[in-house]
């Protein structure tokens, strides 16, 4: 069985694939994200707080993915918007060194 480390590919070399599918798991506290080609992806909801600088106390209460299906949104009580990319979710992040 592949993780999901393994099917990440290196930053800027994913291809591209739309989002079918995006949804909070509050028991998980990390949101599934279903690709065209039947992947699907569990991405912490830690790693989008961060990457995206939302604030700790903030909860999501509404997903939606884009109209052009390359990303989705999440929109928090406190008014807070992370907007997240396909290649967030399908790619490593890159190397900084």
């Amino acid at each position: 069985m592949k993780t999901g480390v393994q099917l990440k590919k290196p930053f800027g070399t994913a291809r591209m694939v739309e989002i079918t599918h995006a949804s909070y798991l509050s028991w998980e506290d990390a949101f599934s994200v279903e690709f065209e080609d039947s992947l699907s992806f569990l991405e912490p909801h830690r790693t989008i707080r961060q990457a995206a600088e939302i604030s700790d106390r903030a909860i999501p209460i509404e997903v939606a993915v884009d109209d052009s299906r390359i990303g989705f949104r999440i929109r928090y009580d406190t008014g807070e918007l992370a907007e997240i990319s396909w290649a967030f979710i399908r790619e490593l992040p890159p190397s900084l060194g």
